[in-house]
């Protein structure tokens, strides 16, 4: 460069300066805070207020908790131990009655000598609900899947080993009926038939051959009443049957409550309306005290197998009007691209309908299923005795007569950590969904 461009363009850098780190209050902890908890005055005094009522809460709660006992047989000895270490009897939880009761928590008053029953069909169950939740796993776990309920069952309740197999032959039989009628008449007549069939060999059918079959070959294990299922096992047991049967149950009502034959379509409406319009509660003492006289003389149902029944029919209403959102939120190009693509009602339904709407729905689902869930508490007002039922019982013990705090916490964990399990498995699948179809 000559002395006169130099004098020229004296003042233009002739190299690139160094990158400075930028200001610390726009990175880091400094900038998140900045920006989501004093982003305005406003903020800034909910922030200063939240702070105080959390530190309040945990300076009560942190010490009752550090200071707990777990190895006393009795409340009186949880005490007896807090004084010796100057502490008032109210400073420190008394978790001794988790470990001196926590098989009545679990189990109920299932035998203990049977423990690894209820065990293993959960363990089977969770296996077998695998290819289900995740993909790419093999379909012919999808045996195993079809399988697990009425080996769970059998397993849960025992007996003879013919229950779960004759009940197993009626979806055989509403397999084979809808697969001949669908083909021979209509789809329609097919899903009716696949409906009403199993149901009049259920009732009338099956239990004589179960009693044929056991006394040419009687296998079977030892049986446990129902009045014996209890705490969490009892809630998992209704729980997890309702959501199971709840789901094709309300998604074939909501098709009826959109099918376009007046008959199906009143009988689905006044169905979900009918269920939604009364409370739960009032429905679980219907299948305690009146389900029995509308079946066939000498039938008698287990009550929880009349709760499950009620439960599944309570949480299908809400199913269908769930899954009806979905569809309404489809465009009806959808539908037309489907009509002409030549399908079918049910081929267009199953391979382009169905798919898009539970995918809309998955939120509204799950959040069904976590209240579902939530409300088998209610069966402790019909006799059962559910995790609050358990409480109650161990409560009115001398041991533990006036208990409260700790057996309500555990049981409050407990059901957090199952629902708040649901609603990730929720947002997980709504991301790889997302991520699958863009």
């Amino acid at each position: 460069m000559s002395d006169a461009q130099a004098q020229t363009v004296s003042y233009v850098r002739t190299e690139v300066l160094p990158e400075r780190a930028p200001p610390t209050t726009e990175t880091g902890v400094i900038k998140w805070v900045r920006e989501n908890l004093f982003s305005s005055w406003l903020n800034g005094i909910l922030t200063v207020i939240s702070i105080y009522v959390i530190y309040l809460a945990l300076a009560g709660i942190v010490p009752w908790l550090l200071n707990s006992v777990w190895g006393a047989e009795s409340l009186t000895q949880c005490r007896e131990v807090l004084n010796a270490k100057g502490l008032d009897s109210h400073d420190g939880a008394c978790f001794s009655v988790l470990t001196a009761r926590w098989h009545q928590m679990v189990f109920g008053y299932y035998p203990s000598e049977l423990y690894w029953r209820p065990v293993l069909a959960l363990i089977l169950f969770l296996v077998g609900i695998m290819p289900v939740l995740f993909s790419g796993l093999p379909r012919k776990m999808f045996m195993l899947t079809a399988a697990v309920p009425f080996i769970c069952f059998w397993l849960l309740w025992g007996g003879s080993i013919w229950g779960p197999i004759v009940i197993a032959l009626g979806f055989v039989l509403g397999w084979a009926a809808m697969k001949f009628f669908g083909e021979n008449l209509s789809p329609l007549a097919g899903l009716i038939a696949a409906i009403i069939l199993p149901v009049l060999y259920w009732l009338f059918a099956a239990g004589s051959f179960v009693s044929a079959l056991d006394n040419v070959l009687p296998i079977g294990i030892e049986f446990v009443e129902s009045r014996k299922f209890g705490g969490f096992m009892l809630s998992i047991v209704i729980g997890l049957s309702a959501i199971i049967l709840s789901l094709p149950l309300g998604i074939l009502l909501a098709l009826g409550r959109q099918s376009d034959l007046i008959i199906i379509k009143t009988t689905a409406v006044v169905f979900i309306e009918v269920i939604r319009g009364v409370p739960l509660i009032v429905w679980l003492f219907t299948a305690q005290l009146l389900l029995n006289y509308f079946l066939p003389p000498g039938t008698n149902f287990d009550l929880t197998l009349r709760v499950i029944i009620m439960v599944t029919l309570f949480a299908s209403a809400y199913i269908a009007e769930v899954v009806r959102g979905g569809l309404a939120a489809l465009p009806t190009g959808q539908y037309e691209g489907a009509d002409s693509l030549g399908l079918n009602y049910w081929q267009s339904m199953q391979l382009i309908i169905l798919p898009q709407a539970l995918k809309i729905s998955i939120p509204g689902i799950v959040n069904t299923f976590i209240g579902l869930f939530k409300d088998t508490t209610l069966v402790v007002f019909i006799g059962l005795f559910d995790p609050l039922g358990i409480a109650g019982a161990v409560r009115a013990t001398t041991e533990w007569n006036g208990i409260y705090w700790e057996l309500f916490a555990f049981i409050g964990l407990m059901f957090f950590v199952a629902c708040f399990s649901m609603g990730r498995y929720s947002l997980y699948l709504e991301k790889k969904l997302q991520r699958e179809h863009r």
